[in-house]
């Protein structure tokens, strides 16, 4: 690793540093987009951990767009940064972006999402487990419905995490001979096209009884449709991140359920691995963390438990 002076960079995110301090290595970080607070959570995870180390952060918003999130990483390359670590903003298109990076001699690795494309190396992969998230989110749905009742879902197939989700629920929905699920729509992982999706669900499905919804944004998109139309004692929704906002809605009875992810941790461990790596230590290719089922019957040894993680 190399020693290198601060510098001021604006990228996303300023980042101020003092005059003439130094760093042992730097991390530049690219996070799907900050309109998100998991990656928020995420990203901060990964400076407190990083600091440990002495490793300066670069940290960029990629904004849900992965040609500027490609510059971004160009500008890491520039910079000739010791590692990349990414959260994709399209895991198809991001292998090139990769591969630019495994070029240039930096090791990139993913956190929450990975790549799915056959250009470039990722070095370790740090993530929730999202295939038994989807399972978990199933069973929740399954006991809201007594196991018969129509569900639709909005979905977001530009993320690997969100179709390993639908993937463990589609696994386990199947079970339920008496469930129907209608073929799912976008909702983008964004509350305001959630609602709109889920405003013309309603519309067009008078007698549904729930969504599944891969992130909370949607599930509190789905929400405000439900609200709106008035139907608040005739569907309900689950969703999957368990997020500050959407644990409180299911508190008040406004969400059924939300599966627990652990954005702090996946930061934190990805910053981990990161540094095991460049003090030559063996990584691990694939972390996945573990996933709960926040509900009304389980959330206050949740909330206990993600305070004392604080």
């Amino acid at each position: 690793m190399k020693r290198i002076s601060t510098v001021i960079v604006a990228c996303g995110l300023l980042l101020s540093t003092g005059c003439g301090e130094e760093y042992d290595a730097v991390i530049g970080v690219s996070v799907m987009t900050f309109d998100n607070p998991f990656f928020k959570d995420l990203g901060g995870a990964i400076e407190r951990e990083a600091a440990k180390h002495n490793y300066k952060v670069i940290m960029c918003d990629g904004a849900g767009d992965p040609v500027k999130q490609s510059g971004q990483v160009d500008d890491f390359i520039t910079k000739q940064v010791d590692a990349i670590i990414l959260c994709p903003c399209d895991c198809k298109a991001v292998g090139a972006t990769i591969a630019k990076a495994n070029k240039a001699g930096i090791p990139v690795f993913t956190a929450d999402l990975t790549s799915l494309s056959d250009q470039g190396e990722v070095t370790c992969h740090v993530a929730t487990d999202n295939l038994d998230g989807g399972r978990k989110a199933a069973e929740a749905m399954i006991e809201l419905l007594g196991g018969s009742g129509k569900v639709a879902v909005l979905d977001f197939k530009r993320a690997e995490s969100c179709e390993l989700r639908m993937d463990g629920f589609n696994e386990v929905i199947s079970k339920a001979t008496g469930i129907e699920v209608l073929k799912p729509l976008p909702g983008g992982g964004d509350r305001k096209k959630s609602a709109d999706a889920a405003a013309t669900i309603l519309e067009t499905h008078r007698d549904l009884d729930a969504f599944f919804c891969v992130n909370d944004p949607s599930a509190m998109g789905a929400v405000n449709a439900i609200e709106r139309a008035k139907k608040e004692d005739q569907v309900r929704v689950v969703g999957f991140d368990a997020q500050a906002f959407a644990r409180e809605a299911v508190r008040e009875g406004r969400l059924y359920a939300t599966i627990v992810q652990y954005p702090k941790e996946i930061g934190r461990l990805s910053a981990d691995a990161v540094h095991r790596h460049l003090i030559g230590e063996e990584v691990e290719p694939e972390i996945l963390i573990p996933v709960k089922t926040y509900s009304k019957a389980t959330a206050d040894a949740i909330d206990a438990e993600l305070k004392g993680q604080e």
